[in-house]
């Protein structure tokens, strides 16, 4: 997701069921994991490593085991660094360094922090730049304010080719093994056929980028069940989707973000954070998440850019639904478009071609209960 917030105000309508349980874990398939993943012995304290899958496993963080250096990066730009804090937060205490980054739409000039590579920014709390919009500072600034010095690798929206050269030089610099992408939203799953997409220029883009990296886990976390229906996605799809990829072992599970929990007090206290810094642009997405944490249901209003419009707050829209990216990249049905795409204009032209070639195979499907 990520574009979303850049519009104006948002209509949330789909199916919510009850939810009471902190854990919702695929079972009944083998793990899947890289060679290189790391043996038991590589694991650190915090993070459980198992041979198969039981109700008393996460297999997010199951598969996260083996790492040492992880990245947390927002998929599709904008306010989907967000989405990633909590789990940057959980994994700070069991991991021997993690790190933030996020697919940015602000403007960066050259001499604007430190460039890795022509596409990719390290930027920190002291880095110069617009007030307006600027989330990746402001949310390096509100680390500051918990003695905590969090620096922001920001990714420019480009093409496939030119991202892919930015997150190597990241790769090769922090030595990093392990990639997990945060979604706000659920667009990136589309492949394609769908009856509507979403925003998926960024995403996709992120996705093969991170597809194409010799990186043994890669993690994509979607968090905000029920935002992209502004953006008609159909979240009937978005469910055969996750059933596509349970079967090939590459669906990761489901958990909740609970009032309770260290971690989702510190996010709802950065959301707040950012829509003061930030009151010209609050995210429509992070708030709505922010909503669904607190435990609002239906039409509940966190932001003045929602007024006007119905929402459709609910459970669902706080929960982390992960995947393997490798799995995910491959299910789209124009990745090898993507692939060779340089610039954004690239990426942007070969989504519209491809909806344009190929309409939409599949109509609207309701969820029916």
């Amino acid at each position: 997701m990520g574009r979303a917030d850049g519009r104006g105000l948002v209509k949330l309508c789909l199916w919510a069921p009850s939810i009471g349980c902190l854990w919702m874990l695929v079972a009944k398939w083998p793990l899947i994991r890289s060679p290189e993943s790391g043996a038991a012995e590589r694991s650190l304290p915090g993070l459980r490593e198992a041979d198969a899958m039981d109700l008393a496993t996460a297999p997010l963080f199951q598969r996260l085991a083996g790492a040492r250096r992880v990245m947390v990066s927002g998929c599709g730009g904008g306010h989907d660094l967000y989405t990633g804090i909590p789990l940057y937060l959980y994994l700070k205490k069991r991991v021997e360094k993690v790190y933030m980054g996020n697919m940015t739409f602000a403007e960066l000039g050259p001499k604007t922090g430190r460039r890795l590579a022509p596409a990719v920014t390290l930027i920190n709390a002291d880095t110069p730049g617009s007030d307006d919009f600027f989330p990746e500072r402001v949310l390096s600034r509100w680390f500051r304010s918990r003695d905590m010095e969090v620096p922001v690798f920001c990714f420019q929206r480009t093409g496939v080719v030119t991202l892919t050269q930015a997150w190597q030089a990241v790769v090769d610099e922090l030595q990093l093994d392990a990639i997990v992408l945060a979604d706000g939203g659920t667009d990136s799953l589309m492949r394609g056929d769908e009856v509507g997409l979403g925003t998926p220029q960024e995403d996709l883009a992120s996705i093969a980028a991170v597809h194409a990296l010799d990186v043994p886990i890669k993690i994509l976390s979607c968090l905000g069940f029920g935002v992209d229906t502004f953006d008609q996605v159909c979240h009937a799809q978005f469910l055969d989707a996750v059933a596509a990829l349970q079967r090939k072992g590459a669906f990761l599970g489901v958990l909740s973000l609970l009032p309770g929990m260290e971690e989702s007090r510190l996010f709802l206290e950065a959301v707040d954070h950012c829509v003061k810094e930030m009151p010209g642009a609050p995210s429509v997405v992070a708030n709505s998440i922010a909503s669904a944490v607190e435990g609002h249901f239906g039409n509940h209003h966190r932001t003045w850019r929602t007024s006007g419009s119905k929402l459709f707050i609910s459970p669902l829209m706080s929960m982390y639904w992960s995947f393997d990216v490798d799995a995910v990249a491959k299910r789209c049905l124009y990745l090898k478009e993507l692939q060779r795409t340089v610039g954004y204009k690239d990426v942007d032209r070969v989504v519209h071609e491809f909806r344009k070639e190929y309409p939409p195979m599949r109509g609207w499907e309701t969820i029916p209960y």
